[in-house]
């Protein structure tokens, strides 16, 4: 008898949309519209997503009013990133990237309880790269 072998579930893309490479430094750097609230699903999906040029994500800020529940650290492809939690001025829609303690990237995070009519605006807009 032969084995009937079921394709395997494949994990969902992180939505994501980044600013051109530009050696000027942006306000925002793209933007970034996950699945849920789930920062523990969601962040390993982003990162995985990330460009080569963005360097090793070693921490990353995120906003207590958008992630509440989030542990203080997590592995990520066999890699400890550190979650800096704060209610900060830098808004609730924003996530901060951290590469080797040096470069910074911030993407607008699109809520996840928007549709797509009302998210993909917003994302093509960051994805322009504000100055």
């Amino acid at each position: 008898m032969a084995a009937v072998l079921e394709p395997l579930p494949s994990l969902p893309l992180a939505r994501v949309r980044l600013a051109p490479h530009s050696a000027l430094p942006r306000r925002i750097d793209g933007a970034w519209w996950p699945r849920s609230r789930d920062l523990l699903v969601e962040l390993p999906l982003l990162i995985g997503m990330l460009p080569r040029r963005w360097g090793h994500i070693t921490a990353v800020d995120v906003n207590t009013e958008m992630w509440p529940m989030s542990p203080g650290r997590m592995l990520v492809a066999n890699h400890v990133v550190r979650l800096r939690r704060s209610a900060g001025s830098r808004g609730r829609h924003t996530i901060s990237l951290l590469s080797n303690g040096r470069d910074r990237r911030d993407l607008l995070v699109v809520p996840p309880e928007l549709d797509a009519a009302d998210a993909e605006p917003l994302m093509a807009a960051a994805a322009v790269g504000a100055r």
